[in-house]
């Protein structure tokens, strides 16, 4: 952004506001949807970082984000270190309002964390 032979000198870059609308989170669940567990951890965690601290969005992204670790873990046939990322996960799901973002997710925050 800075150097004039950079390619992308001079444009400012794109804000992004944290929300379950958002391209970022869409990107991010259709990756772990199918699969793509640290590219979905990739894409959340910058929402992540954007959301406000001690926010339900914030707990949420961190919850999701666990899930994605896990799911990395296990392909790495690490079992210990996916059911502590399961099990944080699912501590952080249950601490959301049952019926929050469960519209937005098709699941409410506590069913998932019954299913980590």
């Amino acid at each position: 952004m800075r150097d004039p032979a950079g390619h992308s000198y001079q444009i400012q870059p794109a804000q992004v506001i944290p929300s379950l609308g958002s391209d970022e989170f869409v990107w991010g669940e259709d990756l772990f949807n199918h699969g793509y567990y640290w590219e979905a951890h990739e894409a959340w965690e910058g929402l992540w970082h954007l959301a406000d601290k001690g926010s339900t969005l914030r707990a949420l992204l961190k919850g999701l984000i666990l899930l994605s670790a896990a799911g990395v873990k296990i392909r790495e046939g690490k079992r210990a270190a996916a059911r502590r990322h399961t099990g944080r996960a699912a501590g952080l799901l249950r601490q959301l309002p049952d019926q929050a973002f469960s519209g937005e997710l098709g699941v409410s925050p506590a069913l998932l964390a019954d299913l980590a």
